[in-house]
């Protein structure tokens, strides 16, 4: 078996984070056949994903999101690629929704009030 953990600070509220982390979870469901479940908690949610050769947590909080998953033995083999995906869609998610919060927080300054 091959483990991957993925490590990300994301710079959102923790609200903005668990949307973030639903919306990882319909692409995770929609590209790669996943079923995910989520499991809110006060400071941390925890995201469980699995399907036949895979499965994993990604654990959400106002910090960081974490990711872990173990691949079977088949998939073992494609570690580096598959890495290399989930990264390239966490790292996508955290830029596209911190944008969008701070556009939102810009815009709810006195100074950008008419």
């Amino acid at each position: 078996m091959a483990d991957i953990h993925i490590q990300r600070q994301h710079g959102m509220r923790l609200d903005q984070a668990r949307k973030a982390a639903a919306q990882w979870a319909r692409q995770a469901e929609e590209k790669f056949d996943m079923t995910c479940s989520y499991q809110p908690g006060q400071d941390m949610d925890q995201l469980s994903f699995t399907r036949s050769g895979v499965s994993g947590t990604l654990s959400v909080s106002a910090e960081v999101f974490e990711l872990k998953a173990k691949l079977g033995f088949l998939l073992g083999a494609f570690k580096e690629k598959i890495e290399g995906e989930i990264v390239k869609t966490l790292d996508e998610l955290i830029a596209s929704n911190a944008a969008g919060a701070a556009k939102t927080a810009a815009q709810k300054t006195p100074d950008n009030q008419a």
